[in-house]
């Protein structure tokens, strides 16, 4: 049997994000996937050395390499429209556990318990670890595009930082203070 796992998450490049704004530079599931693992890894890493935490930071990276892959299958639903009302954003999480289920069966019966794991995780601080780095990911991106004179950001940025804050993570503080302030500066600057 050939499985077409792999293949469809390959496809994660050809989804892109923030459909609803004029962006100066495209994003793709893929890229925002890797930068959202790179940020939940150090937040897992941060609160463990620094905050006297047991977060499993590997585990913390996996789950936010795979946390948009539905989004092959239902594609990347604007914030505003997924969140219009609650029938829209209940319709959208039923659709999501379908695309789940899909995706699921795509690999071979002997692989999916450890996949299905991935995908049903219910530790809540780890997956409060994850929401915290998928909002630091479009922060980044927000600041970003504001860097390049595009305002169409600035209210979504007001947003991510907000949503970041309601999340009260101690680690996601610390990433904002001592690495957020070098997306702001040039390579030039960075050296």
């Amino acid at each position: 049997m050939n499985s077409h796992f792999y293949a469809m998450l390959f496809r994660m490049k050809y989804i892109d994000r923030w459909a609803l704004m004029r962006n100066t530079k495209a994003e793709n599931l893929s890229e925002h996937s890797l930068e959202t693992a790179f940020i939940a890894h150090a937040l897992a890493i941060i609160e463990n050395k620094r905050l006297g935490g047991k977060v499993d930071a590997e585990k913390a990276a996996v789950l936010a390499l795979f946390h948009d892959t539905p989004e092959i299958i239902t594609g990347d639903l604007p914030t505003p429209v997924k969140y219009f009302s609650s029938e829209i954003k209940k319709a959208y999480d039923d659709m999501e556990q379908v695309a789940v289920e899909k995706l699921l069966n795509y690999l071979p019966e002997d692989l999916r318990p450890e996949f299905a794991a991935i995908y049903n995780e219910k530790d809540e601080h780890i997956l409060k670890i994850i929401r915290a780095a998928d909002k630091l990911s479009a922060l980044i991106k927000c600041r970003n595009e504001l860097k390049m004179g595009n305002r169409e950001f600035l209210l979504a940025e007001k947003s991510a930082l907000k949503a970041i804050e309601s999340l009260e993570l101690p680690a996601a503080n610390v990433f904002l203070d001592e690495f957020l302030p070098s997306f702001s500066l040039s390579l030039d600057e960075q050296q």
